[in-house]
């Protein structure tokens, strides 16, 4: 059983950073893919960024425009999503997700099969 669990959310004041971390546990975390999501109050859950197993990365370039970087370290299963300059549009539930099939489209939720509960991110004065 495949677990996922974010932390490092919190409230922070615009031009402020966060960094948010999901450890995984159960299943080859070192085969898979790795996204995060987020989802504000009353929208959609839509993709932030993707990282495969070897550490390459992808954006969504209108949400990160160079403001977000997501990495992972394999030995200890862990995937980050560092968060700086926020904005109060980035507030919403950051979610990890796993993704099995490295040629399933990355931004599309279906694609994951594994999601963490979510951390909550507030940026606002």
């Amino acid at each position: 059983q495949v677990q996922l669990v974010e932390s490092g959310g919190g409230l922070v004041q615009p031009g402020g950073s966060l960094r948010l971390s999901c450890a995984v546990s159960g299943g080859t975390f070192s085969s898979h893919s790795m996204g995060w999501f987020r989802q504000a109050p009353g929208k959609e859950r839509e993709f932030v960024a993707a990282i495969t197993w070897s550490g390459l990365p992808s954006y969504d370039g209108d949400i990160v425009k160079g403001r977000f970087t997501i990495s992972r370290d394999n030995a200890k299963n862990t995937v980050d999503l560092q968060m700086n300059s926020l904005k109060p549009e980035d507030t919403a539930v950051y979610y990890c997700a796993s993704r099995p099939k490295a040629t399933s489209p990355y931004k599309a939720t279906s694609s994951y099969n594994y999601w963490g509960q979510g951390t909550r991110v507030t940026v606002s004065s």
